[in-house]
């Protein structure tokens, strides 16, 4: 499914004049304009989530807001749904995505990354009473997912029953209220969103994954914005500034 819309957006916007690559300079304009546009969806605590003060906090803004800094211009928090993200990079509405985006072969064909910047890997949580108890009764059961994630697209590839949803706290309510058998999610953001909320969830222990890398997405094209990212994002991980925000936002390295 993520191919497919991938594909219809890139012939959609080819029909109608759209420049798909960046544009040659986009580090200098930023530069010059001394602001830097991120976006993220703002419903996947705690890498990046809506506070009491309505604003956009968590690991990804923060770390995103230190890249900016090191590149020497503010950095503009953008929330937008998930499944659109790569659409509103590739039509020049943000200049990057730090949303905790996993790192894959078919985003890699339509977007460049930095990073990756953390790891995780694929989960699927269930009540301890539930009677979903091995990864493999997971072809009987019925999963939460986010909307445009690669969990989604795992789960349609397996012919896996599914219900989507905007976003981490939308899964975790679903499954408390019994509404389906179980979520599929990033193993880190799930286990602390769920001890957070205090939910009794565990995790099927069989299910046989890969650790993942998750980066910044930018244009193609662009080689100075994409370079100097990553100079970025090195810096702040050799000189303790990583684990200062991995500390606060999650408590512990997820290098």
């Amino acid at each position: 499914m993520f191919k497919k819309i991938l594909s219809a957006f890139v012939v959609a916007a080819t029909a109608v004049g759209v420049t798909l690559p960046a544009q040659a300079g986009d580090l200098a304009r930023i530069k010059e304009e001394g602001v830097m546009k991120i976006a993220m969806s703002g419903a996947y605590p705690p890498f990046n989530f809506v506070n009491e003060q309505n604003e956009v906090v968590g690991f990804d803004p923060a770390l995103g807001i230190e890249i900016g800094k090191r590149l020497g211009v503010k950095v503009e928090v953008v929330t937008t749904a998930w499944d659109g993200i790569i659409g509103g990079l590739l039509t020049n509405k943000y200049d990057a995505i730090v949303g905790s985006m996993s790192i894959t072969e078919d985003r890699a064909k339509v977007v460049d990354f930095v990073g990756p910047y953390y790891s995780s890997r694929r989960a699927v949580f269930t009540k301890p009473d539930s009677d979903l108890k091995s990864a493999s009764q997971l072809k009987d059961a019925k999963l939460a997912v986010t909307l445009g994630e690669t969990h989604e697209k795992w789960a349609l590839d397996r012919g896996y029953e599914i219900r989507t949803y905007k976003g981490l706290p939308e899964l975790l309510l679903e499954l408390e209220n019994g509404r389906v058998d179980g979520l599929v999610n990033d193993y880190i953001a799930a286990h602390l969103a769920i001890k957070a909320k205090g939910y009794n969830f565990v995790v099927l222990e069989d299910l046989e994954v890969e650790p993942s890398g998750h980066g910044i997405a930018i244009r193609k094209g662009n080689e100075d914005l994409r370079d100097a990212m990553q100079a970025a994002l090195e810096e702040i991980m050799k000189d303790g500034t990583y684990m200062e925000i991995a500390n606060k936002w999650i408590g512990f390295d997820i290098r």
